[in-house]
């Protein structure tokens, strides 16, 4: 943990939680037994973050493809998340950690219940702002990128805004969450499950920034400190190496530019003479 701590810290983590069924099928469980324990590590793994100080958290929940999954399963898994919404509420620890949570997603579409825990979790949170975690639920990174143009050319339309007007910040501005400070690129991203593929979250602030990605094996309830602190690990060779070339290519410069310089000064001589 010291040594992880002693380098820097990805301060926008996202996280793929998969392999919550697979867990269940492993142990000749039901499914909603896989989603109760991985929920189990989500809330450990929030307290590593913190110790850490990261300053934001993306964790995704229940994506658009997951509403083909049977009512039955989709019924526990939003109730679970329910249920999750409505301890952070009271749980002293959000309080202590200045926790804000942010719900991303088309939320329309969930039951009206969990639409009212995410109402009252964001309000009672909206006075903190030193940990923020944002649950990915009925999320769908292309639909997200899709709603943010149509907003955009509402507002051209309107005469809200020039088109001319429009860069990456506009954009950014206009995803999830709604009506809120937009999410700052992803640092790193997470997946376990043993699948190495990012599907379709977060494309906008992963594929921007270069983020660094790690993939591991365990099923997410089976994901431990250790694998979280590897993941760090990967981050910041990630960054050591990329301030490295970086340095390189300045040391390069500096070089070739000194050695234009040069000549400049012998051909400037030479005609002076």
């Amino acid at each position: 943990m010291q040594e992880v701590q002693s380098e820097v810290i990805p301060q926008h983590i996202a996280i793929i939680m998969d392999g919550n069924r697979r867990y269940a099928r492993k142990l000749g469980q039901i499914t909603s037994f896989g989603h109760s324990k991985g929920a189990d590590v989500t809330e450990n793994v929030m307290e590593w973050a913190c110790e850490l100080g990261v300053e934001h958290l993306t964790i995704y929940a229940f994506s658009t493809e997951n509403f083909n999954r049977s009512n039955d399963e989709k019924d526990k898994l939003f109730d679970l998340i329910k249920l999750k919404f409505d301890e952070i509420v009271v749980d002293e620890r959000t309080h202590e950690r200045k926790m804000r949570v942010h719900a991303i997603g088309d939320i329309e579409k969930l039951p009206e219940s969990l639409r009212e825990s995410i109402k009252n979790v964001e309000l009672v949170t909206s006075i903190y702002d030193k940990f923020n975690l944002n649950v990915a639920i009925a999320y769908g990174g292309r639909q997200e990128i899709v709603l943010a143009v149509r907003e955009i050319a509402a507002k051209v339309e309107s005469g809200e805004l020039e088109p001319e007007d429009i860069n990456e910040e506009t954009i950014s501005s206009h995803l999830y969450p709604s009506g809120a400070a937009a999410l700052p690129d992803v640092d790193l991203i997470i997946r376990t499950g043993g699948d190495e593929r990012v599907s379709n979250f977060l494309p906008w602030q992963a594929n921007g920034s270069e983020c660094a990605a790690y993939f591991c094996a365990p099923f997410w309830p089976e994901f431990r400190k250790i694998d979280f602190l590897r993941s760090i690990r990967i981050y910041q060779s990630r960054m050591r190496e990329r301030h490295q070339h970086t340095t390189a290519r300045a040391a390069h410069f500096l070089k070739v530019l000194g050695k234009v310089e040069i000549e400049e000064v012998k051909h400037y001589s030479k005609e002076r003479i």
